[in-house]
């Protein structure tokens, strides 16, 4: 049976008349179906797409031009990944997802937002917990539109050439111009926090200001995500700079379940009490929850049991709890 996730997202593919993602999220569902043992119904499944596929003339998907590693100077700056993630594979509130849809969108009708004097959204700044999405969501929005995505450590950035910092980033702005992408921001608050705690503040003054004004010039064809842990760090003038300030927090409540639930396509889980198991895991991070359920995944099949029980979830997530978290 299809998750709600994915008949979702099949819908809003046949809403937005993308095609290419509608047969995509049906060979997902189709291999979703293999997993679980359904090896007749997931060939029908495929047979029906690729009849779809034919009739429609909707090509395969189209894969990201693989580019030649950073080199020179941005080989130390830039980090370059071609991801497969979707939005479909993540767990999110409804609102955070329909924004992110929008984010999408926009970007996939660049030219016809343009022909009418409009600019799709290309800013978006990503706040919340460690382990709450925002590194992943760079991921699945570079997985959508199909473009690489080239991660930035902002902090290992200033650190490793204090004194040139805004040179280099002027670097990775002149990038974007040349290839579209998804460029990721990471530790955000290194330009903002820093000015506050660093003994040259004068030096991330003007990084800062260098930054917002490349941040206002910057080629709108990529997509800039910035992702911080600490907002409250931030320059209030960063704000206003971006078309979108996302907001995450640890899961709650549904989220959780559909977390937990989500991890176990290939094992039986009858006998887990999923509610006290969500119960157990609140306040922990999507990342946390996910490592517990892989661990619980690992030892069924190297037990030789095959079977995830309520001891072994509960047992896992305190595991997580005790570990020291990252702030």
């Amino acid at each position: 049976m299809a998750t709600g996730s994915q008949l979702k997202a099949l819908l809003k593919s046949l809403e937005e008349g993308d095609e290419e993602r509608l047969y995509s999220i049906g060979l997902q569902m189709a291999a979703h179906e293999a997993r679980l043992g359904h090896g007749k119904l997931a060939n029908e499944m495929r047979e029906l797409l690729d009849a779809i596929r034919a009739r429609h003339r909707i090509a395969p998907e189209r894969q990201p031009i693989p580019l030649v590693q950073p080199k020179g100077e941005l080989a130390g700056i830039l980090s370059v990944s071609y991801p497969e993630i979707r939005l479909v594979d993540m767990i999110l509130a409804d609102e955070t997802e329909g924004r992110l849809r929008r984010v999408i969108l926009e970007q996939r009708q660049q030219s016809k937002l343009r022909d009418h004097g409009l600019q799709p959204r290309a800013k978006l700044l990503l706040t919340g917990p460690p382990g709450s999405g925002k590194t992943l969501t760079a991921k699945a929005l570079a997985g959508e539109l199909r473009l690489p995505l080239f991660a930035i450590m902002l902090d290992g950035l200033i650190t490793k050439f204090m004194g040139e910092t805004a040179a280099k980033l002027r670097l990775v702005f002149d990038a974007m111009r040349r290839t579209r992408g998804v460029y990721l921001f990471d530790e955000f608050d290194a330009i903002g926090g820093q000015r506050r705690v660093s003994n040259d503040v004068g030096e991330v003054r003007r990084i800062l200001n260098s930054f917002l004004s490349m941040l206002e010039e910057a080629d709108p064809g990529s997509l800039i995500v910035a992702a911080t842990n600490h907002p409250e760090l931030l320059d209030p003038a960063l704000f206003r700079r971006f078309d979108d300030v996302v907001q995450y927090d640890v899961p709650a409540g549904e989220l959780v379940l559909r977390t937990l639930r989500s991890r176990f396509n290939s094992l039986p889980t009858d006998q887990v009490d999923w509610n006290r198991v969500a119960d157990e895991a609140a306040g922990l991070s999507y990342a946390d929850i996910i490592r517990a359920c892989e661990d619980a995944a690992k030892e069924a099949v190297l037990t030789g049991s095959h079977q995830v029980t309520t001891p072994m979830l509960l047992r896992l997530i305190a595991e997580r709890k005790s570990v020291p978290r990252r702030t």
